[in-house]
């Protein structure tokens, strides 16, 4: 799978991803007021965000032919 998510979208993916990750702990250990099936939520959204980000390739921007990585076509990715 070729690499569609660009060095800005990457920071984003990651700040985002370690946000949720530190909002699902805390709503495990009770700091935050939310309802107990919002951690297991999060949790999931936060280990996407991150996987994304780290391998660089998104499946929902692929299926919206959406690439944000500033490679040019002719060049390797």
């Amino acid at each position: 799978m070729d690499k569609n998510v660009g060095a800005m979208d990457k920071r984003v993916r990651t700040a985002v991803g370690a946000a949720l990750g530190v909002a699902s702990l805390a709503t495990l250990a009770g700091s935050v007021p939310l309802p107990a099936i919002a951690a297991p939520i999060l949790g999931i959204a936060s280990l996407a965000m991150l996987v994304t980000a780290a391998t660089g390739t998104c499946g929902l921007y692929s299926l919206l032919g959406i690439d944000t990585c500033s490679v040019s076509p002719d060049e390797t990715r």
